[in-house]
């Protein structure tokens, strides 16, 4: 039976998060689904793994309350995730901004303008001071990023509102920002705080990364391999041995190419994680600060 990986978010009021909890838990284990599952006031954030017939199912369920949700499919299963965990928080993603977000039944209030992946070619093809801005944790960067990206110096979505409030980026406020992530849900938050701040034109991706990368391929903008929290670590949107393919990856300790993130061997004391080769993984399981 073909296994398969479902991404999800839907923007929407929410007013008893903890019996949807309930649900979702019940619905997931009754189909055999692994991963994992944030339920707040504002929506809900998934991604689950598991048989294709139970996905397709998850999904039919999931929309008799979810109206209009859209799922993303993609390579793997049940197998890449530990887990089920199904909670309620007060973010589903945590900038720690529960108060400032707003929603509705269309989604997020006042967020960036939707581009889908042809409108962020074009935009970028039309003006020359467009920015692409990171919108995910910096050692995501390390193994693909869209091309002269800005990327923020954060290990956590917590991290960007001090951030975006540095003074750093304030060359920027009056340019077309496009703002990114994975699958898009962290920049629905994340546009809205930077318009907040006073950032002008704000874009965000239709599907985030990974909509742009299964529409171009390597012949797109986006450049080198995408970090993924499951156990594969990290996608491609093309084969690594095409002309077009841009290696971003680098070992921390050796230099040469490579796409694969390790956690650092002295654990619980160092959660650090980091790009390495095989070769160098084998001599050294450790990150740089902790060799």
């Amino acid at each position: 039976m073909p296994s398969k990986i479902l991404l999800y978010y839907q923007f929407r009021p929410i007013s008893d998060p903890e019996a949807i909890r309930l649900w979702q838990r019940d619905l997931c284990e009754g189909l055999g689904l692994n991963g994992r599952i944030i339920i707040s006031p504002d929506g809900i954030n998934g991604t689950v793994g598991g048989d294709m017939d139970a996905c397709k199912a998850y999904v039919r369920k999931t929309k008799e309350y979810f109206c209009g949700i859209e799922f993303k499919w993609s390579e793997g299963g049940a197998e890449d995730f530990p887990k089920l965990s199904v909670k309620v928080r007060d973010e589903i993603v945590s900038f720690g901004t529960p108060e400032e977000l707003r929603v509705d039944d269309r989604g997020v209030v006042d967020g960036g303008t939707h581009l889908s992946p042809e409108q962020v070619n074009e935009l970028a093809a039309s003006r020359d001071d467009v920015v692409f801005f990171d919108g995910r944790n910096a050692y995501e960067a390390e193994i693909g990023k869209f091309k002269n990206a800005v990327v923020p110096d954060v290990n956590t979505t917590h991290d960007f509102i001090a951030e975006l409030e540095s003074g750093k980026y304030d060359w920027m406020k009056d340019k077309p920002v496009i703002s990114y992530c994975t699958g898009g849900i962290r920049c629905e938050i994340l546009s809205s705080l930077m318009i907040n701040r006073g950032f002008e034109e704000v874009y965000q991706i239709d599907g985030g990364i990974v909509q742009y990368g299964e529409k171009f391929g390597n012949q797109g903008l986006w450049e080198g391999s995408l970090y993924v929290f499951d156990k594969r670590m990290h996608t491609e949107f093309g084969p690594e041995n095409d002309e077009d393919f841009v290696q971003v990856g680098h070992c921390v300790h050796c230099g040469e190419p490579s796409n694969q993130h390790y956690n650092c061997a002295n654990e619980p004391h160092c959660r650090q994680q980091y790009v390495s080769c095989e070769a160098c993984r084998e001599k050294n399981p450790y990150c740089p600060a902790c060799s």
